[in-house]
């Protein structure tokens, strides 16, 4: 067998699940069942084996620690500091995935001892150097929000303006004017009126939207503009 004349760096991967429950961003975290850090909070994540890629490692660990399966998640950055974790010199690949945090129910398991939704702006110290993870995760987040319509992944199918509206709030961290939110997001031709909402209120139920996505997509696909027409 070969050997080689360098020692390897172990690699993991982690994962910042953002998830959206009409008012607030969330994230999930899985409470540390093992040294080091037992205890503490941190992304869910762990070693990568030989025989897979990165992508089946985030999605394989995701899955044990937390039960949530079948979603999309994207590679955005490689952490590497030499001292990032106590045990030995690891690299690790980070991800991130957008869900709608009513369509999972977290199921702890593998070296997690629990698994929780967290508001994005109170989460509890962290584990290794997942606070670096979570905010350039936060400003990958900020990024393709101006270039693709993501937000409609964080909410169900059909949406009130003011929650779409919260989401973009919680994502950019500003404040918008609620009329002229509503008239940018209306001018794009893309928001079905759904009518108002059915559920039983003591004020006036809100008209609700869907995301025309085919329709956005084959717009997309006849005329490339490289343009997401719900950019503030």
């Amino acid at each position: 067998m070969y050997s080689y004349k360098y020692p390897h760096p172990a690699i993991t991967t982690d994962s910042v699940v953002f998830g959206f429950d009409g008012k607030d961003l969330h994230i999930l975290l899985i409470e540390r069942g093992i040294d080091p850090f037992k205890g503490s909070w941190a992304l869910p994540g762990g070693f990568m084996r030989i025989d897979e890629t990165a992508e089946q490692c985030a999605a394989r660990e995701l899955q044990e620690e937390t039960g949530v399966a079948d979603i999309f998640l994207e590679q955005f950055h490689v952490f590497s500091s030499v001292n990032r974790d106590p045990r030995e010199r690891v690299v690790t690949v980070a991800f991130y995935a957008l869900v709608r945090r009513a369509d999972y129910r977290l199921i702890a398991g593998d070296d997690a001892a629990r698994a929780n939704w967290f508001m994005i702006d109170e989460l509890p110290p962290l584990a290794f150097d997942h606070d670096q993870i979570i905010g350039m995760a936060r400003q990958r987040l900020r990024e393709k929000l101006r270039t693709r319509p993501i937000a409609f992944k964080l909410l169900d199918e059909k949406f009130s303006m003011g929650e779409l509206q919260r989401l973009y709030e919680a994502i950019n961290g500003t404040t918008y004017d609620r009329r002229n939110f509503q008239r940018k997001m209306i001018s794009t031709g893309l928001l079905e009126d759904r009518g108002p909402s059915t559920e039983q209120l003591s004020n006036r139920p809100p008209e609700l939207y869907s995301f025309k996505e085919k329709e956005y997509h084959r717009q997309q696909a006849a005329k490339p503009s490289g343009k997401n027409p719900f950019d503030l």
